[in-house]
């Protein structure tokens, strides 16, 4: 069976890797023109995908490059009042440590034997048994798995269902080299996730494994035209920094001071979802994982998910070997029943964020009872 997997991201490289580990073949085609071609984002909470890394055969290496002070936390409310502090033990069992994408995508990467990964082949389109990539070239597959994100171009094949905005628009920024650059505000945000609620706006701050904190502003009830008009200059680094301070007019002057302190890297990003529940009709030359099947809010759950995608489809084919139509069917049906409640779950931590009082909503929501 020639199984052909689009996108290098985690969910096709887990499925790649399960199957190489079960004896089957695979080959995984990537627009990209190499595993450095571009940034991979930044941290990852590990904590369901855990077993994908042990059906991968990786979970000593992951646990390697976790880091289990990724799991402390500090809830604030914008005036400064600190709600929640949650500081990790040095021996705490590593439940839902931090990784560096990057260093995840290399671990599955590394454990394919050379061959498997095709960089530089974007796809133009797939029909009856062919891929055909944008460079003109083209392959065949028995069965097609798309792991190409939230704008898959294998998803119409199964379902006319498209991301929609999700009110949210986020603009990251970062601080290099924290702990010696800004000592001072390496220590207020401290070793893992620094969260500042506000009423329409939330300040994340996240420890990467390079020493950069990663800063997103979330910036919800908003609509896709919203970076025209929020008057960010993108083009001008330090007058988008000044911008950005303008928009958290009120908030306390340490949080103010994270963003003076950013580098030029200044990123927009509009949030994205698919509709929660997605399903299709199965086919047994097609199937989704990842972000193609079911793309959520970034709260957490989305790279997890695509973790077990991978990993219990290439169970579910080593399962039924000369039956893929039967591995399919019930990989999907157990797909659609997880990553639903998923959606959900995450839809309604994306309604504690919205609403006007989101920081004690959160801590009760961290905290119940």
């Amino acid at each position: 069976m020639r199984i052909a997997i689009v996108g290098a991201g985690l969910g096709g490289l887990a499925l790649a890797r399960v199957l190489h580990v079960h004896g089957i073949e695979s080959v995984v085609y990537e627009r990209e023109a190499s595993r450095h071609a571009r940034g991979q984002g930044g941290m990852l909470d590990i904590h369901s995908g855990q077993r994908a890394l042990r059906e991968a055969g990786l979970i000593d290496r992951f646990f390697a490059i976790a880091r289990g002070e990724g799991q402390d936390m500090r809830l604030l409310e914008p005036d400064g009042t600190l709600l929640l502090q949650e500081d990790t033990p040095d021996d705490a069992p590593l439940a839902r440590p931090e990784v560096d994408r990057a260093d995840l995508r290399d671990l599955l990467l590394d454990s394919l034997p050379d061959g498997v990964v095709r960089w530089g082949h974007a796809l133009g389109s797939a029909a009856d048994g062919v891929l055909r990539f944008a460079d003109g070239g083209s392959a065949t597959y028995d069965l097609l798995v798309g792991a190409d994100g939230a704008q898959s171009r294998v998803r119409p094949l199964l379902t006319d269902a498209r991301p929609t905005h999700l009110g949210q628009n986020v603009v990251e920024i970062g601080i290099p080299d924290i702990d010696r650059t800004h000592p001072d505000l390496a220590a207020m945000v401290g070793r893992g996730n620094y969260w500042v609620l506000g009423d329409g706006l939330s300040l994340g701050a996240q420890r990467n494994g390079d020493g950069r904190v990663r800063i997103g502003l979330s910036f919800y009830r908003t609509g896709e035209d919203w970076f025209a008009t929020s008057g960010i200059p993108f083009d001008d680094p330090a007058a988008a920094r000044a911008r950005l301070i303008d928009l958290l007019a009120g908030w306390h002057p340490r949080f103010t001071a994270l963003v003076a302190a950013c580098d030029d890297t200044i990123v927009p990003r509009a949030i994205t979802t698919l509709p929660v529940g997605l399903t299709w009709p199965s086919r047994p030359d097609v199937t989704l994982v990842g972000d193609a099947a079911h793309l959520m809010p970034p709260v957490g759950e989305g790279a997890n998910m695509a973790l077990l995608d991978g990993a219990l489809l290439g169970l579910a084919l080593a399962a039924h070997p000369d039956d893929h139509a039967t591995a399919v069917r019930e990989y999907e049906r157990e797909m659609f029943e997880r990553a639903g409640a998923a959606a959900r779950m995450s839809a309604r931590i994306q309604e504690l964020l919205v609403a006007p009082d989101a920081a004690r909503r959160m801590l009760a929501f961290f905290q119940p009872g």
